[in-house]
């Protein structure tokens, strides 16, 4: 692991390099590395340390009982996932984390974060911050979902989501992180039936694409 790497996350920022290792032996750091559709952490696990993707992207999925899926949400290099839980003693995931590719993945103890450190180490306290900060932002994100999701349509869906995407980049043309299959899953609707829908949009004229990249015609 290279601490230059991890420098240059969000979750490290602030910390300087030669402060890194100190900071991962305090954390009980370790790697882990996974295959395509492998679980990292199953609904229902108990976990005390969150991960950081340091190669790979993950998806954080919700399966219903007749086992539909849904994707609540996805990291990728430098990101992280299960912080919430790291930081709840007890409290039992209700998602699963699954690898979208091989991936490589930094465990770090943040519950080490809420015990007292009789070395009162500065770069602990910036770590506090940052993951503050990282999991305010989640719950935006989260917010935007159930936002994209509250339409009965799949075409009120596919505008909401399409019009933040427009906001987000600044421009009508955009590349999405989703294939046909995930964008389904994250507006919670069949994939055949959103692919329909952007085939009508298309004709209607209201957009354009190509794979993930998508232009919206005002």
């Amino acid at each position: 692991m290279k601490n230059s790497l991890l420098s240059n996350t969000a979750l490290f920022r602030g910390v300087h390099q030669k402060e890194t290792d100190s900071l991962l032996s305090c954390l009980q750091a370790y790697e882990k590395s996974y295959e395509k559709n492998q679980v990292i952490l199953h609904a229902g696990d108990m976990v005390d340390s969150l991960g950081m993707v340091l190669e790979g992207t993950v998806l954080i999925e919700a399966d219903d009982i007749w086992g539909n899926r849904s994707i609540l949400d996805k990291a990728e290099c430098g990101q992280i996932f299960a912080e919430t839980y790291a930081l709840l003693p007890g409290e039992p995931l209700m998602v699963n984390v699954t690898a979208a590719c091989c991936c490589r993945i930094l465990f770090l103890n943040v519950r080490k974060l809420t015990q007292t450190c009789s070395a009162s180490c500065p770069f602990l306290h910036k770590m506090i911050g940052n993951l503050l900060s990282l999991s305010a932002e989640k719950n935006l994100k989260l917010s935007r979902r159930i936002f994209h999701t509250s339409s009965k349509s799949i075409r009120g869906r596919l505008i909401s989501y399409f019009s933040q995407q427009v906001r987000q980049n600044g421009s009508y043309q955009f590349t999405i992180p989703f294939n046909r299959k995930q964008l389904a899953d994250y507006l919670g609707v069949d994939r055949s039936a959103l692919s329909n829908e952007l085939s009508k949009m298309q004709k209607e004229g209201i957009l354009s694409y190509e794979k993930n990249t998508f232009r919206m015609i005002p």
